[in-house]
């Protein structure tokens, strides 16, 4: 491939998930990264694009994805977990520990072997999308892989977010539980906001608080899955702490932004520019997607998500139980 053909993966990727971030801002039901992630399905399966040409934007993909993990870190907060009481606190990292080591179990049991399985259980277990951004470049050089966990936790995640209010007012469920229910089973920040303020303010302000606990648990998270992953290989204990570069990042980000305060115009920039190159890495991973693997392996994950929602559902209902 020539230097030229090296650099066409970032403009593709760029341009088709630059369009999809545009057209976000511009109408604000609709999802920047489900949007970049269909065009690119949609496109790669549609245009007769060469080898090398998709070769490079696979190429690309990884990169973005790896580079947006930089401005993602600054959605982790350390301080955050020091709001919750210890009782809580404790359940929370338990329930999270459990879903992720239930997920390396049940993976297999699901004949949802592989990175699909795990990047699912992951985002249902911390923070859906930046969850499975965190985790994929890591774990997994298929880009369908991502490209269907990524479908998988939106889509159950703009569920919930839906069926949560209308089953709570249904029920009469308290505020308390409400938001607990809502912060700690729901995958993105998004989700849980637009639950727990379509309820009510202080439902709202419950549910934020739990699921940004959850979010600051993205770092330890991390170390834990993969040691999960990959404790089979029989590796010394200190290898599973060898991270790559942009994880080692990661950390450190996340441990600064903990200590030092940073003015909200440039916190509001950072987290837009995040936005905008996860869009972009996810355009080029919709490239790497046929129509035949996401119907034959979406199924799957599909199945596998759905189970794994619910036993996070179960496990947060328990943590209901110790708050009241």
């Amino acid at each position: 491939m020539n230097t030229k053909g090296q650099y066409i993966g970032y403009v593709i990727a760029g341009i088709t998930g630059g369009i999809a971030f545009f057209l976000s801002v511009q109408f604000s039901w609709l999802n920047a990264l489900i949007a970049a992630l269909i065009a690119g399905i949609v496109l790669g399966n549609v245009l007769n694009l060469s080898a090398d040409w998709l070769k490079s934007i696979s190429k690309a993909a990884g990169k973005l994805l790896e580079f947006s993990l930089l401005f993602l870190a600054f959605d982790v907060s350390l301080e955050t977990l020091a709001t919750l009481g210890w009782q809580s606190l404790l359940y929370l990292i338990t329930a999270s520990a459990m879903i992720l080591y239930l997920t390396v179990f049940f993976s297999r049991k699901f004949n949802c072997q592989g990175s699909t399985g795990w990047l699912i259980g992951f985002g249902t277990a911390i923070c859906g999308s930046s969850a499975i951004a965190a985790l994929s470049p890591s774990v997994t050089e298929k880009k369908e892989d991502i490209g269907i966990s990524m479908a998988v936790v939106n889509l159950l995640g703009a569920l919930g977010m839906l069926v949560f209010p209308w089953l709570f007012t249904r029920f009469h469920t308290n505020a308390e539980s409400a938001g607990i229910l809502i912060g700690g089973s729901l995958h993105s920040v998004g989700n849980v906001a637009g639950a727990g303020y379509g309820m009510s303010r202080e439902t709202g302000a419950i549910a934020l608080m739990v699921k940004m606990a959850r979010v600051a648990m993205l770092s330890p998270a991390l170390i834990f899955i993969r040691f999960l992953i990959t404790r089979e290989a029989g590796k010394a204990w200190y290898k599973y702490f060898s991270l790559p570069w942009y994880l080692v990042a990661f950390l450190g980000i996340s441990l600064v932004h903990s200590w030092i305060a940073i003015p909200v115009e440039v916190e509001s920039l950072i987290a837009t520019s995040g936005k905008l190159v996860l869009a972009m890495a996810m355009a080029g991973i919709g490239f790497a997607v046929s129509f035949s693997t996401l119907y034959k392996s979406g199924r799957k994950g599909l199945v596998f998500g759905i189970f794994m929602f619910a036993l996070q559902i179960l496990f947060f209902a328990g943590m209901t139980l110790v708050s009241n």
